[in-house]
């Protein structure tokens, strides 16, 4: 793992790098350079993701990422004359030290931006943070939807782009007629599989048909659980498990399913939390033909594809070093932000949000990803197929990118509203029946 410099250090390193490109000795640094280089005129851009405890298996990488993505900015002249500091802090994988972090980045600080948090419950923690402080975040994983907020750009998949697809893709493709909804305890997994269970006995599946469970993060003892799986899957009709759960419980899980036998064929398992970083910690061997949804794969055979994955473990220094979704993600949201402050001319939160949507880059997969009124994106979506070597073979996808969904069509409640942060509406969730805005607007 490379290891971070402090961040003075690291960003003088990066000034003095690009002087001696355009030819220029140390001692011979323009003035704005030598700013740059002590941190007093820099855009500080800060990174909100756990380092240690339950998700540092998931969220460490994310972290190299955008170190990454902000060395490469800087090489490029930086943002709007000035370098890039990367404010790198741990929040531990612990809820509510995410918004005292949070805080932390925006008062005292000063980012412009923030890119972090992995699981629901911690956004959930920073989202009033953010809103109270007028703070950009940038979240770069799945979610459970029923949620637009002003401050908030959500560049991973909705439900409507990774959970119902593969439940689409289960049933009409593998003819799947018996669901297990496996998830850890928090509101990512209750609140998709709330719209999951609707979504199913809107399509004619039965209550029996449908087994609902959920772990502790950091679950280690699964083998019950998936005895009791086992079973269900037994009783005569197509079975397969629709799996929310995150963190490291996934590494016991997974083996548990091959020390009972469970393959594939019998009862296939699709997982929204599991990609390449979390399948390199484990012997895959028995979970060849598992299954996972995402909106990208490191297997994707695309020249943008290409370059990443080359960039990535050049920096990273390892060509053993995979790459995933939520990265692609933070590229997707890092791209998009800089586009933005170059459009307002600003790095000004209410400049950047008015000049963000409409904005559009490219994904990794060959395609466009666009930055809707929403505050979410447009994202193809992929199945992929677990292979020895820890990557996924793309067995199906979409056609074309699938606009991000704010709000379930299958709850009471919610099929209603759609997210709309532009003029006249300036609303998360804009009633289109009542025609009323049923919280917070935007602010003026």
């Amino acid at each position: 793992m490379r290891k971070t410099a402090p961040v003075a250090s690291l960003l003088k390193t990066l000034a003095l790098s690009g002087a001696l490109a355009l030819g220029l000795g140390a001692g011979h640094l323009s003035a704005q350079e030598e700013a740059a280089a002590s941190g007093e005129d820099a855009i500080k851009v800060g990174v909100l993701h756990s380092l240690s405890g339950t998700m540092a298996i998931s969220e460490t990488t994310l972290k190299d990422t955008m170190l990454m993505l902000i060395e490469q900015q800087n090489e490029k002249g930086g943002l709007l004359g000035k370098q890039l500091e990367a404010v790198v802090v741990d929040p531990a994988s612990d809820w509510p030290l995410f918004a005292e972090k949070a805080r932390e980045l925006l008062e005292k600080e000063k980012v412009a931006a923030v890119f972090g948090c992995w699981t629901s419950v911690s956004r959930k923690s920073v989202l009033p943070v953010f809103e109270e402080l007028n703070g950009l975040l940038f979240y770069p994983v799945q979610y459970e939807g029923e949620e637009s907020s002003r401050n908030v750009f959500y560049t991973g998949a909705a439900p409507n782009q990774q959970a119902i697809p593969a439940v689409d893709y289960l049933k009409d493709e593998l003819g799947v007629e018996r669901w297990v909804l496996a998830g850890t305890d928090y509101v990512y997994p209750r609140t998709t599989n709330k719209i999951l269970e609707a979504y199913l006995k809107q399509n004619g599946v039965a209550e029996e048909d449908i087994m609902i469970n959920y772990t502790p993060f950091g679950h280690s003892d699964w083998q019950s659980i998936v005895a009791d799986i086992k079973k269900f899957g037994s009783e005569g009709k197509k079975t397969a498990v629709v799996s929310t759960i995150n963190g490291d419980a996934n590494v016991p899980f997974y083996k548990e399913l091959g020390n009972q036998g469970i393959s594939a064929e019998d009862i296939p398992v699709v997982a929204f939390s599991v990609g390449e970083e979390e399948l390199s910690g484990i012997d895959t061997k028995p979970l060849v033909g598992h299954l996972a949804a995402w909106n990208y794969f490191m297997s994707v055979d695309a020249p943008e594809n290409e370059t990443f994955i080359e960039t990535w473990q050049d920096f990273i220094k390892s060509d053993q070093r995979v790459t995933n979704d939520p990265m692609e993600a933070h590229k997707i949201g890092f791209d998009l932000w800089v586009k933005a402050v170059e459009k307002a001319g600003s790095t000004d939160p209410d400049k950047v949000i008015d000049a963000i949507v409409g904005l559009e880059t490219g994904n990794l997969t060959g395609g466009t990803a666009k930055m809707l009124p929403n505050h979410h994106i447009t994202k193809p979506v992929l199945i992929g197929e677990i292979q020895e070597d820890g990557q996924f073979a793309v067995v199906w996808q979409t056609e074309e990118e699938v606009p991000g969904d704010a709000w379930s069509d299958y709850l009471e409640g919610s099929k209603d509203l759609v997210g709309d942060w532009t003029d006249p509406i300036n609303c998360g969730n804009y009633n289109t029946k009542t025609k009323e805005c049923l919280g917070a607007v935007a602010a003026e």
